[in-house]
């Protein structure tokens, strides 16, 4: 065998395009989860880039045959870790079929590392293209929990994923990354009642034989309420180090800068985004990569905000600063975030395509090699 690759490049994956999990019909009634979505996307304006084929056509995701074939395509051009968004819903977990019986009872899974983000996000009209332009103030599930409620999903992280071989490790510690922590604290009661929780986390992976927990926190722009009953805020940086976070990044770019915009010019504000995060804190920062974003599949009416000229050029010179921000850090793990491996509604992925067919793929391994 050939020398490991020197870089871990992780894909997020948005694990809705499976008919398995019975909720989902809710959302997309035709039993092919999201695709159902893709399908009926067109065009908004002129020059709108909709409707898009998917090159693999419209697979069920949680098939392990599917999942065998997505894998040796992502390790081929490099990306050797996916970040599996993971739910919990109503006292139960959301969308694990395409992890569990795709990706888990795939028999190359080893080519490729994963590791959960629990995306903890409320459920509002979103998922539903029917009535996703209505108001969000319906809201169908809450992600909240409270401490109870947070060791049962700890139970269920511990036994049935921080332990299996294919999981990603930093320095031999299970990596968790956790999506909304003003969620978070909302549910377990304030920063220091979420520090216990965390820790009682970190405490039981020990017992279970693993080295500890490595926390990561996706950074978002949001207020904090440090206390959980009050209205007293913090910085995200203040939250961050207060939970005792391992390190950090991002999930979207849409987070944090206006992406109506054209593709270099918010490379620019991602450059001086890394920059300062860089400065202000103390645990590392993984330097993360949107390939674009243009939600307007998930809605009938027009929605503003689409990045633009995000070619395959482009996001290689991104995944080249990327590479550069990793190099400069040669302390920490060599870790960057792209959002995502299939994205489709949010016109952010890296499967291929009829537009640039596999130009985003090929960027990566031009960039960091094959895995």
């Amino acid at each position: 065998m050939g020398k490991p690759q020197p870089y871990d490049v992780a894909a997020y994956i948005w694990p809705a395009y499976t008919g398995d999990e019975p909720r989902t019909r809710m959302f997309w009634p035709a039993g092919n989860g999201e695709w159902e979505t893709v399908k009926k996307a067109g065009p908004k304006f002129d020059g709108h880039q909709w409707p898009r084929q998917p090159l693999w056509g419209y697979p069920n995701e949680a098939d392990p045959y599917v999942m065998q074939c997505q894998i040796d395509a992502a390790a081929d051009h490099g990306v050797n870790v996916f970040i599996y968004d993971w739910y919990w819903y109503d006292h139960r977990p959301f969308l694990e079929q395409c992890l569990n019986n795709g990706y888990l009872k795939a028999k190359n899974n080893e080519r490729v590392k994963f590791y959960l983000m629990w995306a903890n996000h409320d459920v509002v009209n979103l998922w539903d293209r029917r009535i996703a332009h209505l108001k969000d103030g319906n809201i169908i599930w809450q992600a909240a929990v409270d401490r109870r409620e947070f060791d049962i999903i700890a139970d269920r992280l511990l036994n049935q994923y921080f332990k299996h071989p294919s999981y990603y490790t930093i320095d031999d510690k299970p990596v968790f990354m956790i999506y909304d922590l003003k969620i978070l604290m909302s549910g377990l009661g304030g920063v220091q009642s979420t520090r216990d929780a965390l820790d009682a986390l970190r405490a039981r992976a020990v017992q279970a034989g693993l080295p500890g927990l490595h926390l990561q926190a996706c950074l978002r722009r949001s207020g904090y309420n440090l206390s959980g009953v009050d209205g007293s805020g913090g910085t995200q940086t203040d939250v961050i180090e207060q939970l005792g976070f391992d390190s950090v990044s991002h999930y979207q770019y849409v987070h944090f800068t206006n992406i109506d915009r054209d593709y270099g010019e918010i490379m620019v504000d991602v450059a001086q985004e890394w920059q300062r995060l860089d400065q202000e804190f103390h645990i590392p920062y993984f330097p993360h990569v949107s390939l674009g974003w243009d939600n307007n599949p998930r809605f009938q009416p027009f929605r503003p905000g689409i990045v633009k000229n995000n070619t395959p050029p482009a996001i290689e010179a991104a995944l080249r600063a990327a590479k550069t921000y990793v190099d400069a850090h040669p302390d920490q793990a060599p870790l960057v975030t792209i959002n995502s491996w299939n994205e489709w509604t949010e016109a952010s992925y890296l499967q291929p395509d009829d537009l640039y067919g596999y130009g985003y793929l090929e960027a990566v391994r031009h960039v960091f090699g094959a895995a």
